[in-house]
């Protein structure tokens, strides 16, 4: 990756009528439908921006989109990048660094992830406060990260406490249920074994999943406060462990987004 690299792919977007956008998102598994809610959208397709990856999960869309919401300018990602699908860390958090230099001041971020707290169930959500990186490297371990910021990161807060307790205000007034926790981050794509669950949370973790950490190590990187959002989608009990079914998953996904939708909708409006 070079500064060069970046300015081909903000300049391609620019081009498109990408301006100035305020606020990111990126939308985990099942959670696509908050596309519908921008006002006169941009698309933009992975494959025709210079030096993006390409999106390989079949139930991921490849694209960003750019337009408004809730009268402010967005920029979604629309199927982000993992790394059980062969890329690297740096490929992952690349278009995290093309949003900041797009402009984006706030970063929210969404993921389906798995229950290890069983006092959470399937469908309800989870702010995440913290998280536990257990995907075995870093996006910031790269020989020449001093020419895009900082190599020695803090991540004492790295989820903003603000926008945190906005949600929680948005969530309180909707009467909508939102957990609180740490979220641990694992390489995957196969999912945890009776042993690794308990692991899981004897560390602390209170959700599991596949992505998100790196995004949120980047954006601390580039000085960008994040808000990140988990929907559980199962329930990872090692004790009564049910065979998974990744059509459940996606569809408890979707069937619990509308209040994530309404969550953000709010937020980008109180923000």
């Amino acid at each position: 990756m070079t500064k060069t690299q970046l300015e081909e792919s903000v300049e391609h977007l620019k081009k498109k009528g990408f301006d100035s956008p305020e606020i990111g998102i990126v939308l985990g598994t099942g959670l696509g439908k908050l596309v519908s809610e921008i006002q006169n959208p941009i698309e933009a397709h992975y494959n025709n921006i210079p030096y993006f990856p390409l999106a390989t999960v079949e139930f991921h869309t490849g694209k960003l989109i750019y337009g408004t919401i809730a009268g402010k300018k967005v920029v979604v990602m629309q199927g982000r990048f993992h790394l059980y699908e062969g890329y690297d860390f740096l490929d992952i958090t690349y278009p995290i660094r093309v949003m900041r230099l797009l402009g984006i001041q706030k970063l929210f971020v969404s993921n389906a992830a798995g229950a290890i707290n069983l006092n959470f169930k399937k469908g309800d959500m989870m702010l995440i406060e913290d998280h536990i990186n257990l995907q075995g490297g870093s996006p910031l371990a790269f020989r020449n990260v001093a020419e895009f910021g900082d190599r020695f990161v803090d991540m004492s807060e790295p989820y903003d406490l603000e926008m945190r307790q906005k949600i929680e205000a948005i969530a309180e007034k909707n009467d909508i249920s939102l957990q609180k926790g740490v979220y641990a981050s694992v390489v995957g794509p196969q999912l945890e074994t009776k042993a690794e669950y308990r692991m899981l949370k004897t560390l602390g973790a209170d959700a599991v999943g596949m992505s998100t950490v790196p995004e949120v190590i980047v954006a601390n990187h580039l000085r960008l406060p994040i808000v990140a959002v988990s929907v559980l989608t199962d329930e990872c009990d090692p004790d009564n462990l049910q065979p998974v079914n990744i059509q459940e998953i996606i569809e408890i996904a979707g069937n619990t987004e509308p209040k994530m939708i309404q969550l953000f909708k709010e937020l980008i409006e109180a923000i």
